[in-house]
């Protein structure tokens, strides 16, 4: 009989974290179903600075209606022709015409054993895939602290601010602005952590 390997269960805050993450990329994705916004409206989050931005974000949530966030989605991050506000994080990155981030990106993922699904249309730089590749490394692959670090101080770090301050500025958001504040929060509680070390 072979012995089963030990399970490892991550520490609550680890797991809190891997879940903000996992949160914020399906809701820059794709829009929230009617099921996901009931989620978030009912789920409480208890002490001071992120848990404001949470409390709007659930206000936001319990009276939206799926189909006008659908169409504020739409018309924000999709729209016909160019999006007004852009969810890809090169375009907040780039300082020099002959910079690639991406291929940066694509390299550093490859190391890391992270790659781009064959079905997914979106390039890595979304703001939805380097949130799910930082859920990854904190519960799926248990990456030390430092690594995590790296990865956030070069791909969310410089970008996070400029990309919810449009989020922010954009007249046609609504639900998203709540969003953004939230996600917002939650990467300046990652960055002074990481910070830290």
């Amino acid at each position: 009989m072979t012995q089963a390997a030990p399970i490892e269960f991550l520490p609550p805050e680890e797991m809190a974290r891997a879940n903000f993450y996992a949160l914020i990329a399906r809701l820059f994705y794709a829009p929230p179903d009617s099921a996901l916004l009931k989620a978030i409206a009912t789920e409480k989050l208890e002490g001071e600075g992120i848990a404001a931005a949470w409390s709007e974000l659930a206000q936001a949530a319990a009276t939206a209606d799926p189909e006008d966030v659908r169409d504020e989605y739409d018309t924000v991050f999709v729209g016909t022709g160019k999006a007004q506000v852009t969810p890809y994080t090169c375009a907040y990155s780039i300082r020099y015409s002959n910079e690639a981030p991406l291929v940066d990106l694509r390299g550093e993922l490859a190391r890391l054993g992270l790659g781009r699904k064959a079905e997914a249309n979106e390039p890595e730089d979304h703001i939805a895939a380097l949130c799910d590749a930082m859920r990854h490394l904190v519960a799926e692959q248990k990456r030390s602290l430092e690594e995590q670090k790296r990865f956030f101080e070069r791909w969310i770090g410089p970008t996070f601010g400029p990309l919810c301050a449009a989020i922010e500025r954009n007249d046609k958001t609504r639900f998203y602005k709540s969003v953004a504040k939230f996600a917002k929060s939650f990467f300046e509680l990652e960055q002074t952590g990481f910070e830290l070390l």
